[in-house]
């Protein structure tokens, strides 16, 4: 009764304010409007039933919605500190944002690590360091079945779709990587006209919507997969098993956001609501996708021919590793994605629990195929939180041979980490398809960005690697890299983890015995419950 009582003191005044606007002036209104305004929303405030805060503090409850409004922008400019903000601290963001731009990205004074604690990492650098490359090396991709291999830079643009991303970032991203010499991954929304204008080299993803080669009913069409697939900046092809952010599940593009132009992009009629099933219909066990991987080289053209995944169980992985040598087919490429990796939208108990990171991850996929005598045959890239040149060379010594940055190349064209790309309400026109807010990104200027961005973390890459004495990336080992593993101890990666010989799978007598149980139960023709 005391807030019933405070709202209708608040009518009263304000009523008194408008009498006096009319009886003595109009200057009046300016004391009246407000009062009026406010007597309203009080009155609105105690009769809804939505919110009990309201309903128990009218008007002066919107303030808790205004603060939890502007809470993320409050934690990120005055609460957290330059190294812990998640998911990318402001020490990464300013380096990617200072080497877009070209200018210095230099740290004064020292770390702001604390370097004794636990789980802080390392590279034992050599005491004769080597000259750095005039020119970065490139990765073959291109195993037995190809005839069109593909050099893959060290670092290229991981799978972002259009749709997710306005058509000015995709373009940017695009016109930056034709003219920096590095691959464009589409993500699994299809190949726009956008991919196509500048002609930049394209990783065509398809995931279990099958996008831009799908039949009516949603199953996968072979006849245009092959047609889009011939495309001249068609340089590789890759089926997506499953994402970091939600390996295991599917997703869901509201009809209202089927657009003409992303109707006609995935193959999907306009305006309905449209499913990516969390499952593929072309395999159901590892057979069957090796079986699936070989016949899509072979639509493609002999184009390298790989598939993406968050690696779940080891089982899976030999299973896989098993089909390919009972059916001698091999992908040209595995692209593992961390449990780290970033979407636009994922449910949290997804983001945070389910999937393995990417150390781990790759930890498995590499020694599996090493163990199968497989990897000399795979090339292995790497996605999940890539945007420094010490984030490359860390991952090349956990076992890829390149790897792959969405949010990174997203920071590059403007990202500022607002974290509303599931809104359509990004605040720099690059996870948007709003036109008005697209348009606040210049693709003359972001592309560039994109461009010196990926040059300068691949130079920095590569003066890493000469002053740990490697002059080539397949010279890394797993001693170079160390980890605090308590306030007291250190231990490099090749005492870590068990790193497992050439075909050493094979041999029962060597097989170690944290892999002996896996491989003793995968089965090429079932993947495991």
């Amino acid at each position: 009764m005391k807030r019933t009582g405070l709202v209708a003191a608040l009518a009263v005044v304000a009523a008194a304010a408008v009498v006096l606007a009319v009886v003595v002036g109009p200057w009046w209104w300016l004391a009246a409007g407000p009062l009026l305004a406010l007597a309203a929303t009080g009155t609105h405030d105690l009769l809804q039933r939505r919110h009990s805060v309201l309903r128990n503090y009218p008007v002066l409850g919107h303030l808790r919605f205004l603060m939890e409004a502007v809470r993320p922008e409050m934690q990120q400019y005055f609460i957290e500190r330059d190294y812990d903000g998640r998911p990318f601290d402001r020490d990464t963001r300013s380096a990617v944002y200072e080497r877009a731009k070209g200018t210095a990205d230099q740290d004064p004074f020292g770390s702001e690590l604390d370097v004794y604690e636990p789980g802080y990492e390392f590279f034992t650098h050599s005491v004769a360091p080597v000259p750095v490359p005039d020119e970065p090396p490139r990765v073959r991709l291109g195993g037995p079945g190809c005839s069109h291999p593909y050099d893959m830079s060290l670092l290229n643009v991981s799978a972002m779709s259009f749709g997710s991303l306005s058509a000015q970032a995709v373009l940017a991203l695009n016109r930056g990587a034709k003219e920096g010499g590095f691959a464009h991954d589409t993500g699994e929304g299809g190949i726009s006209e956008y991919h196509l204008r500048h002609g930049g080299d394209l990783v065509w993803e398809i995931g279990t919507g099958y996008f831009g080669c799908r039949t009516a009913d949603g199953d996968f069409d072979a006849e245009e997969f092959a047609r889009k697939a011939a495309t001249d900046s068609v340089r590789c092809v890759s089926l997506k098993l499953s994402q970091g952010a939600k390996p295991g599940k599917g997703g869901v593009l509201p009809g209202a956001k089927v657009t003409a132009e992303i109707a006609r992009v995935r193959d999907v009629p306009r305006g309905q609501t449209v499913i990516s099933p969390n499952h593929h219909r072309v395999f159901s066990t590892p057979r069957e996708l090796v079986r699936f991987i070989g016949r899509m080289r072979e639509l493609a053209g002999g184009k390298p021919t790989g598939f993406k995944l968050c690696v779940g169980s080891r089982r899976d992985v030999l299973a896989i590793c098993k089909a390919m040598l009972d059916e001698d087919i091999t992908p040209d490429f595995i692209v593992v994605d961390g449990a780290e990796g970033g979407t636009g939208a994922a449910p949290v108990e997804f983001v945070d629990h389910v999937g393995t990171p990417l150390t781990e991850g790759l930890g498995i996929v590499h020694n599996a195929l090493v163990g199968a005598g497989l990897r000399d045959r795979v090339r292995i890239g790497a996605g999940g939180k890539v945007a420094t040149g010490a984030d490359i060379v860390k991952r090349l010594i956990q076992g890829a041979d390149y790897t792959n940055a969405a949010r990174a190349m997203m920071f590059a064209v403007g990202c500022i980490q607002s974290r509303r790309c599931h809104t359509n309400h990004c605040p720099v026109g690059v996870a948007t398809q709003d036109p008005q807010r697209g348009r606040a990104l210049d693709v003359e200027d972001k592309y560039q960005r994109v461009r010196r961005f990926q040059e300068a973390t691949v130079h920095s890459a590569m003066e890493i690697m000469a002053s740990l004495g490697v002059s080539d990336p397949a010279m890394l080992r797993p001693h170079m890299l160390r980890r605090r593993t308590s306030y007291h101890s250190v231990a490099s990666y090749a005492e870590l983890y068990t790193w497992l010989q050439p075909g050493q799978l094979l041999s029962a007598a060597s097989l170690p015995e944290e892999w002996a149980g896996s491989w003793k139960t995968s089965d090429p023709d079932s993947f495991s419950a």
